[in-house]
């Protein structure tokens, strides 16, 4: 019978070092550090649309009421199938407002108040030009 050598089986231990395991720590401590934040601005964005899309339907409304009545006075909220303004918080919405063309709405807490304000201008020929303006820019979370 051969004889066992104790010291030969320790040699061969396997597994990872103490630095190769900080190694690891640290890199996951640094994309942690990275996804975090971008992950928040991604569902805050994903909220936020819940206002862009509140805005889209009102502008909607308020493009047909100019085509109806062609004058933009004339499309404030709860006129010729416009919405009426939303003034106590639903969901992401804070507020909506529109009067004589111009939509602003603000955002609750949940997307850092965030703002959108979309205003039409009349055209020579009749058409509509919409510019979009708020805070919602600055973060890309609207065009």
């Amino acid at each position: 019978m051969k004889g066992l050598n104790l010291n030969k089986s320790m040699n061969n231990a396997k597994g990872f070092t103490l630095i190769e395991l900080m190694i690891v720590v640290a890199i996951i401590g640094i994309l942690a550090a990275i996804a975090l934040p971008a992950y928040q601005d991604y569902t805050k964005k994903a909220k936020f649309s819940e206002v862009t899309s509140a805005v889209g339907a009102v502008r909607t409304a308020v493009t047909i009421c100019y085509q109806e009545t062609a004058d933009l006075a004339e499309c404030i909220n709860g006129k010729p199938g416009i919405p009426a303004d939303v003034t106590a918080a639903t969901g992401n919405i804070a507020s909506i407002t529109t009067t004589s063309g111009k939509i602003a709405a603000v955002g609750t807490a949940a997307v850092d108040a965030t703002t959108m304000t979309i205003d039409a201008t009349e055209g020579a020929n009749g058409s509509l030009t919409w510019a979009t303006t708020g805070t919602c820019l600055a973060l890309g979370w609207c065009k």
